[in-house]
């Protein structure tokens, strides 16, 4: 357990529901519903990729993508690949790794790339003692080619927000706007998360940039890590945030 005081939801269906309710963010969540047999026939009649995410995961361990083929599904845990001919046996596989655990199921969103590799967005927001939110920088989780998930403890790198997207062909103009409106993003989910429980000192949002440039919320994490800002070459965003955190007792 942290030391530091901040509110923390474990379940991503519970926060994917209030984002759900808030009129101008239910824009940015891809369709998400519980696994069920009946959901996942929906999911995978709807969509060519869907994801199984645990409901109360961390890490982005655990997390299968399931794609539609022509004669059938694969699946892929981690760097492994396996075929199922019916949605039968995908639902068998599904069910066995799920366990008596919760899961839930997601549209796949196709990341965007910088220099190839798949990539998506930290947006860190913090509260300060005057009770305001405010972001307080973002950064992108870079992909290793072949993985499921971009997160750093699944072999992903850590990039700066404006060379990611100068890699991946936007102009500064395009980069601009973008910066502005997901750090206005991520005050309007800060305020939203706090309508439904009080005691939120920091949040970080996932989102990811589907390749036409549209903005997804994939998650939002009520203890983010962003210790590996310290290896950076320039550690301004990692000692913005961390003398933020000083305000809530939070050292690193």
């Amino acid at each position: 357990m942290a030391a530091y005081k901040s509110s923390s939801i474990k379940s991503k269906w519970v926060k994917t529901k209030w984002l759900l309710q808030h009129y101008e963010l239910r824009q940015y969540v891809p369709r998400t519903l519980l696994f069920t047999k009946t959901n996942l026939d929906t999911m995978i009649d709807s969509y060519k990729t869907v994801f199984l995410k645990p409901t109360g995961g961390s890490g982005g361990s655990n997390i299968i993508r399931i794609k539609r083929k022509t004669k059938g599904f694969q699946t892929q845990l981690n760097r492994k690949k396996n075929f199922y001919s019916t949605q039968k046996k995908l639902l068998t596989r599904l069910s066995n790794h799920a366990g008596k655990r919760s899961y839930l199921l997601q549209k796949g969103i196709s990341l965007a790339k910088t220099k190839g590799r798949p990539f998506d967005i930290r947006v860190m927001v913090q509260k300060t003692n005057q009770g305001s939110w405010i972001t307080t920088g973002l950064f992108t989780k870079i992909g290793r080619p072949g993985k499921v998930a971009t997160n750093y403890n699944q072999g992903g790198t850590i990039g700066y927000f404006k060379s990611t997207m100068r890699g991946a062909g936007y102009s500064k103009a395009d980069i601009q706007e973008r910066e502005t409106h997901l750090k206005q993003m991520g005050v309007t989910v800060g305020n939203t998360f706090d309508y439904h429980k009080r005691g939120f000192r920091e949040l970080g949002l996932d989102v990811a940039i589907d390749s036409k440039g549209n903005p997804w919320i994939l998650e939002v994490n009520t203890r983010p890590q962003f210790y590996p800002l310290k290896n950076m070459s320039n550690r301004k965003l990692y000692q913005r945030m961390v003398n933020t955190g000083k305000q809530y007792g939070r050292k690193k």
